[in-house]
């Protein structure tokens, strides 16, 4: 396969890891993998430095100056959407560079300029969890999926926040290059070729990271490690001294979902684990992750992740023999 040119678009108070991420991931398959050649370059409007919202200033080239077509167009995100999106001259340059492009992707806020220059009209599409309810208001013509990791409608794809461009990354070079190749560069990374669940789930889960009230600390602390346990809402108020009523909405206020939705939350995310990573049979993982039957675990699978766990593990299971 010919190399493939990548451009990666940014601009003033871009987030840095929404360029750094996807570009570590096209060099190491460069460097990994013997069939793989990707050729990247970060352009902006103007060209030159950029200052990034970290502080970090970085080269660009400028866009007219990237003339041929490229492989695969990368929009960037960063803090201040509103300007990059009423850039007339970086939304012209986007439309041009994706009229000729095989893929035109986004990470974060970029999937705001892909819209501003109407390239996500009548496709779904993600972003950043916190971003996309505005996404949707300033772009009813787009169909906004708020839990994806990330999205692809035909040669469009967009991912959610920051750390989720090394996921579209690695999906990239999973379709240039096969599964195998895109697991040898996550294993490289040391990062997971795909997460389980939606970014919903990982806000949530990190949040709970957060919680202000010790007892509720120790307890979330706890519980991935005893999902076979008693988790009821009694017996879980009971451990931490307080009577149910109080227990669910200190826990609601603190983590922002209910307990037992928390509970079914870590059992999906250890069932999701097992079957990617062993050969357990799904009736022990459904037993050991707390779901007791495979019903209730299938059940669950169905509501929140659209498949069954046996599709699942077809389907990411593969990562366990490499």
């Amino acid at each position: 396969m010919a190399a493939l040119d990548i451009a990666v678009v940014t601009f003033p108070s871009a987030q840095i890891l929404d360029v750094t991420g996807p570009l570590e991931v096209f060099s190491s398959a460069t460097h990994l993998l013997p069939s793989a050649e990707y050729r990247t370059q970060v352009v902006s409007t103007s060209g030159g430095p950029v200052l990034a919202s970290s502080g970090l200033t970085f080269s660009t080239t400028a866009l007219s100056q990237i003339v041929g077509p490229v492989d695969t167009l990368v929009v960037a995100g960063g803090r201040d959407m509103d300007q990059a999106c009423v850039d007339q001259d970086l939304l012209a340059h986007v439309r041009r560079l994706a009229g000729n492009a095989r893929r035109v992707t986004s990470v974060c806020s970029g999937a705001f300029v892909l819209a501003a220059a109407g390239l996500l009209d009548g496709r779904r599409a993600t972003t950043h969890w916190a971003e996309c309810r505005l996404l949707a208001t300033a772009h009813p013509e787009v169909s906004v999926d708020g839990d994806a990791i990330y999205v692809r409608d035909g040669d469009v794809w967009t991912s959610a926040g920051v750390t989720a461009g090394i996921d579209l990354a690695l999906a990239l070079v999973a379709d240039d290059y096969g599964a195998r190749a895109a697991a040898a560069v996550a294993r490289h990374l040391v990062v997971y070729l795909r997460r389980s669940g939606g970014q919903a789930q990982f806000s949530t889960l990190l949040a709970a990271q957060a919680a202000e009230s010790e007892p509720v600390r120790e307890l979330l602390a706890w519980l991935p490690d005893h999902l076979t346990a008693d988790v009821s809402v009694p017996a879980l108020a009971r451990r931490v001294h307080l009577s149910e009523r109080q227990f669910s909405r200190v826990f609601k206020a603190e983590v922002g979902v209910t307990p037992s939705e928390h509970v079914e939350r870590l059992r999906l995310e250890a069932a999701c684990q097992l079957l990617e990573t062993t050969s357990h049979a799904v009736d022990h993982i459904a037993r050991v992750c707390g779901f007791r039957v495979p019903e209730t675990m299938n059940r669950t699978f169905r509501r929140r992740l659209n498949t069954a766990p046996g599709d699942h593990r077809r389907h990411f299971g593969h990562l366990a023999g490499q």
